[in-house]
């Protein structure tokens, strides 16, 4: 049988890395930086594995200009990263924290130094605790105080920065922090979930503009996490529950944002909150669909959360390829030519990567880990199979170049290319770091 001929990246395919200022920053304390839901989750009894905080986690505040000069070995060409809110305005809005915005002026500038290209989220989970004291995302004026943090943040940095993301992961932190208690602010009520959906719709929608209107030349896309959703055991019992959570993880926000339609059953569950002109103030243009993939979810019925429906578990015997954990890079594949076709756009993977907790140096100070290489590995291979089946994916970003806090998992799993020692913050290239590199220089 014929070889299959190994896929070609065009020359202009980015390769690039992601972190969010939450998880990599520290710094919790320093500065004028405001309280966020994740400071207040984190001090919340069971509100994360290992009781660990982000306070200082891998110190990018203070390092970045290390962990830079490490991107800059590797050959990464671009690094997504996210603005903290509360350090920019601590109180959510009114006084602007002069420091704060200072840091993301040397951070953009020392990447721009080294010809990488920053790719700038506005929002990656941190909402600033005294919004969230007047209602957060359940409140509609949300949407309006995001705008103007936008605004102030397109000011500040569109001379220099060009790509921007709205939001990362809508519904991962709407589902999880309004109707499952997985994330801050740990709600669990139907009506604010879907008060949190529409409004967060609602201020996509206006910081489009915002930034459309602010920065010149802007390249602006929304990161969603879109995965298969599937019937626990394929079980008959189980179909309603995935149906039900496929509208709210995969269609609640890219559907309206792109389509400018909700799915009929979340419509009319939206309807109550929905105002004249709604749909035209969220369906904005955009130029670019931001795809974080990991796996498909299994769902199944469980009335002890608000929908009715829970996490399921994989078929048992799936391929885990060493990660030790179930790895389905055909449905990633899938959902890239799904994702195509239905919205149109072209796609960035702005998130896809492997955790574990077993990552550490070895007697040499060697970081082995041939479980990430072997992730990664079949996940490109799979977006290459997409991509020659006729899929526009631009570019690839790795989950994630640091070692860091992984919200409610604190400290037990890491995901990074640099291995980070949290006592010391020593930094060692993980041996998926190297492969990278190659993975790299070799599409060029």
């Amino acid at each position: 049988m014929k070889k299959a001929s190994r896929f070609v990246f065009p020359p202009k395919f980015l390769w690039g890395v992601s972190t969010s200022a939450y998880q990599v920053e520290g710094a919790a304390n320093e500065e004028g930086r405001g309280l966020s839901i994740w400071d207040i989750r984190c001090r919340t009894k069971g509100g994360v594995t290992d009781g660990s905080t982000g306070d200082v986690s891998a110190d990018h505040y203070h390092r970045y200009g290390e962990d830079i000069g490490l991107m800059h070995q590797i050959g990464i060409q671009a690094y997504r990263f996210s603005v903290a809110w509360p350090r920019l305005l601590p109180r959510g809005r009114g006084q602007v924290n002069q420091p704060g915005i200072d840091f993301y002026d040397r951070l953009i500038d020392a990447l721009l130094e080294k010809g990488i290209q920053p790719w700038l989220t506005l929002y990656h989970w941190d909402l600033p605790q005294s919004l969230d004291d007047l209602g957060g995302w359940t409140n509609r004026d949300c949407a309006g105080w995001y705008a103007d943090f936008a605004a102030l943040v397109a000011r500040r940095y569109g001379d220099r920065v060009k790509h921007f993301a709205t939001f990362n992961e809508f519904s991962v932190f709407t589902l999880f922090g309004y109707a499952i208690p997985w994330a801050a602010p740990g709600v669990t009520d139907r009506a604010s979930h879907l008060k949190a959906i529409h409004h967060v719709n609602l201020a996509h929608g206006a910081g489009v503009d915002v930034l459309r209107s602010l920065v010149p030349g802007a390249s602006i896309g929304a990161i969603h996490n879109h995965q298969k959703v599937l019937p626990e055991h394929g079980r008959d019992e189980n179909r309603e529950a995935a149906a039900l959570l496929d509208e709210h993880w995969n269609r609640a926000f890219p559907d309206p944002q792109i389509l400018g339609v909700y799915s009929p059953r979340l419509a009319q569950d939206i309807e109550p909150y929905l105002q004249a002109g709604d749909m035209a103030r969220i369906c904005r243009p955009i130029d670019w669909f931001g795809l974080n993939h990991y796996g498909p979810i299994f769902a199944r019925v469980d009335p002890q959360f608000v929908w009715g429906y829970g996490w399921g578990d994989s078929p048992p015997g799936a391929a885990d390829h060493g990660v030790g954990w179930p790895v389905f890079p055909e449905v990633f594949r899938d959902e890239l030519v799904t994702i195509g076709q239905r919205y149109k756009l072209p796609i960035y993977v702005t998130e896809n990567g492997c955790g574990g907790g077993f990552d550490a140096p070895n007697a040499a100070g060697q970081v082995l880990d041939e479980h990430r290489i072997n992730y990664l590995t079949v996940f490109i291979d799979a977006m290459g199979q997409a991509m020659q089946a006729g899929v526009d994916v631009r570019g690839y970003f790795v989950w994630s170049l640091l070692d860091n806090f992984e919200w409610g998992s604190g400290y037990t799993q890491r995901f990074g290319l640099i291995h980070v020692d949290f006592d010391t913050q020593k930094r060692t290239l993980k041996k998926s770091a190297g492969w990278y590199a190659a993975k790299i220089k070799d599409s060029q």
